[in-house]
């Protein structure tokens, strides 16, 4: 039994119907893998469900940042120093530093950069220009 005949019968999945295109797609790269499209059916499946549960932890956690914490955030994922953060938002460096720490607890993080990196995918661009 394949892996993903495996799972199919886990999850009580008789039938996963794609549309032609992305089966073409998917025999392509068997073919190119030099593997059963059964296999890399579930690979890709298996890879899409973990991207999808970090893209869920990474929105519950920005949920659970304060208005400030995000703007914060923002700012940081933009590039900006914590003096120019202060400027911006009109408070002390000090606070500032306390966001930060604040935020990169509740990322599980330790440094800004690994914060920059989390979140690089997202589009912080709006707040560059636009008080939230």
């Amino acid at each position: 039994m394949t892996f993903w005949q495996l799972i199919q019968r886990i999850l009580d999945l008789q039938v996963l119907h794609l549309d032609r295109p992305t089966l073409n797609e998917l025999q392509n790269l068997a073919e190119l893998e030099n593997r059963p499209k059964e296999v890399v059916a579930a690979d890709l499946l298996a890879f899409a469900l973990v991207q999808r549960g970090a893209a869920e932890t990474k929105l519950r956690r920005w949920q659970e940042l304060s208005p400030r914490e995000r703007e914060v955030t923002a700012l940081v994922c933009l590039g900006y120093a914590n003096r120019q953060i202060a400027a911006r938002l009109s408070i002390s460096l000090p606070t500032v530093k306390t966001h930060v720490r604040n935020i990169l607890r509740k990322f599980g993080l330790s440094r800004r950069s690994d914060l920059r990196l989390v979140l690089a995918e997202w589009d912080f661009g709006a707040w560059d220009t636009e008080p939230h």
